[in-house]
């Protein structure tokens, strides 16, 4: 029998848990410091109402069922929906765009807003197809452990015709002629905490996989993935302990024997690492630690909202954008001051959803990008808040404060007392030096049974990205568990 020991219950650690506790010979123990399993995906609640906290954006829904499948929870107990249209866009000049996955309606859109450019938009998707299925093969279904792997002749060829040595904006200039539409297809890379300037062309897949798989929502709300996988977890006998925070990881010998709470020590055939890595690393003795200094993610000045109506938008997702989004991301990456005009972006999964606030209620959600770091000053977060619902009222939420029943705000500063790295919200930063085989791995020290896994991992963030980091590193555990066991055997 395997003993497994996962540290963190966020979607990386409950995902992994998933997986291997279809083996006849394993016994799976997740610890979670929280009260509650989920990490970043978890619910904003007061009274009757309820939101997501985190993540909403459902991209990639096949990855995410064929994962959910192979972990033996049927696609059809996975309660996801499309978003139709995707969303909206709309800036500063008043002119909206919307986006859709079918591409002739997204070709009559561009031809309507943005004249000439629906020309280009078949090129992009067929540029953006061969690049997606060979960076997913390549990149995303693989781990680099042994980093050479990473350096084949094959993946630089591939890297090449990503034109990983391009930013997602540059790349964008390619097909695009206008500045704002351009800001429409490189602001997906903010869904990671990343700039369009600083990010890898590879990230500008995400704009096109919109497209392609299409934008999903899941009734009740993303984080009832949470409550789905913990109900199969608890089915099969995983061991779940909330409130029980790991202070140490102990190593004897360049070997992962277990772990220190604060009721003892436990000791465990092998340990998967869960949370933000640069968090994990301090929980190392100190000869083993990497020490490594990580450029964070983005930060999130969050806005939850109980309303006593419901704005009949045709869309559940909204981009608010600024007349300077360049200087909008000047400050939030490089200057670290809270932002004077930002770009801003809404949810409001009432419109389909009655199950998240009492009857003719409704909830919103408002994200704005802001800096991480200790540096930023948050004296001006008041008024930044108000400019925000100065606009929401103006663009798209009329009368919203005479509305709004319940508001509760959320800064990085909050989120980095909850062990998110500097208060980023999406792990380490998608920068080049920050991808790929440069990117922590699955096995990222020179410690036996010693894993990680989780949105500062390869192959990175986002909900179905993470699962995918835990596909490879539950794959990988179980070869080696084979391997071990052949070997004993002598075969």
């Amino acid at each position: 029998m395997t003993k497994t020991a996962i540290i963190g219950g966020g979607i990386g650690g409950l995902v992994t848990a998933l997986l291997l506790s279809r083996e006849e010979n394993r016994e799976v123990t997740i610890f979670e410091k929280n009260d509650h399993l989920g990490g970043r995906l978890t619910y904003e609640r007061h009274g009757e109402f309820k939101i997501d906290q985190g993540p909403t954006i459902i991209l990639l829904p096949d990855m995410l069922l064929d994962i959910l499948e192979e972990g033996g929870i049927p696609r059809e107990d996975i309660p996801i929906i499309p978003c139709s249209p995707l969303y909206d866009v709309h800036f500063e000049d008043g002119k909206s765009f919307v986006k859709f996955s079918d591409p002739e309606r997204q070709k009559e859109e561009l031809r309507a807003k943005f004249p000439g450019n629906e020309k280009h938009f078949d090129r992009f998707l067929s540029d953006m197809r061969t690049r997606f299925l060979q960076g997913k093969s390549q990149f995303l279904e693989k781990s680099f452990v042994e980093k050479r792997t990473f350096f084949s002749r094959k993946n630089l060829k591939t890297l090449m015709k990503l034109k990983a040595y391009q930013n997602v904006k540059k790349m964008m200039r390619s097909y695009f002629d206008d500045e704002r539409l351009i800001e429409a297809y490189t602001l997906q890379t903010l869904y990671i905490g990343g700039h369009p300037e600083q990010s890898p062309a590879m990230y500008s897949l995400v704009s096109y996989s919109e497209h392609e798989h299409g934008i999903w929502y899941m009734k009740g709300g993303y984080a009832r993935l949470v409550d789905i996988i913990q109900a199969e977890l608890q089915k099969r006998g995983v061991v779940i302990r909330t409130g029980t925070a790991v202070e140490e990881v102990l190593v004897e010998g360049g070997t992962a024997k277990g772990i220190a709470t604060k009721e003892g020590r436990a000791y465990y055939d092998e340990l998967v690492m869960n949370g933000d890595f640069p968090i994990m690393d301090r929980m190392l003795p100190e000869r083993y630690r990497l020490n490594r200094k990580y450029t964070p993610s983005s930060g999130c000045l969050l806005l939850y909202m109980g309303l006593d109506r419901n704005y009949p938008n045709h869309s559940i997702h909204q981009f608010f954008m600024t007349g300077d989004f360049d200087r909008h991301m000047r400050q939030v990456f490089q200057d670290k001051m809270l932002p004077d005009d930002p770009s801003f972006y809404t949810f409001h999964p009432s419109l389909v959803d009655d199950s998240l606030a009492p009857a003719g209620k409704g909830v919103l959600y408002t994200l704005i990008p802001v800096p991480s770091g200790e540096e930023v000053d948050w004296s001006g977060k008041d008024h930044l808040i108000e400019h925000v619902l100065d606009q929401m009222e103006e663009r798209g939420f009329p009368d919203l404060r005479e509305h709004i029943e319940w508001l509760h705000v959320r800064t990085p500063a909050q989120a980095e007392q909850e062990g998110l790295y500097a208060g980023g919200s999406f792990g380490i930063a998608p920068t080049l030096f920050q991808s790929g085989v440069f990117r922590p791995q699955l096995q990222p020290y020179q410690v036996d049974h010693l894993y990680a896994v989780g949105a500062s991992i390869h192959p990175g963030g986002g909900v179905p990205i993470v699962m995918q980091g835990a596909k490879i590193l539950a794959d990988y555990l179980q070869f080696e568990g084979k391997a071990r066991h052949n070997y004993k055997r002598g075969v």
